[in-house]
């Protein structure tokens, strides 16, 4: 699983600033690692409701150390497309979390070789 600073510097590739800039919002869609440290944290924030959630926690925007201003909305669907590869509903998680007999949807356990995205 990719760590927020990981994420931050993901973020830093595409926009521009300082990991410090977007640290603390990759650190909040991952803060349920601390209940959680397997992908099943993820239905905790990891959709399209934990995006909206982000924007009302951290703004519509930030303003990086540059001056430039990024959408909270890009960077969260940043985090969700990098760990998921799509940005699903918590309705999604709900409906399609697994229990015994049912396996776990691929999207939900999906690799993501971060490292990958930050050497392109």
């Amino acid at each position: 699983m990719a760590d927020p600073y990981h994420h931050s510097l993901s973020s830093v590739k595409k926009w521009g600033g300082d990991t410090e800039d977007y640290i603390a919002i990759h650190r909040w869609f991952d803060g349920s690692k601390a209940s959680w440290c397997d992908p099943r944290h993820r239905a905790m924030r990891h959709h399209a409701e934990g995006i909206a959630d982000s924007i009302e926690r951290f703004g519509g925007e930030i303003t990086l150390s540059t001056g430039k201003k990024v959408p909270v909305r890009w960077i969260g669907e940043q985090h969700v497309l990098e760990d998921l590869g799509r940005i699903p509903t918590f309705k999604e998680w709900i409906m399609e979390m697994p229990s015994e007999g049912k396996p776990v949807p691929m999207w939900m356990i999906r690799p993501q070789k971060i490292s990958k995205i930050l050497e392109a």
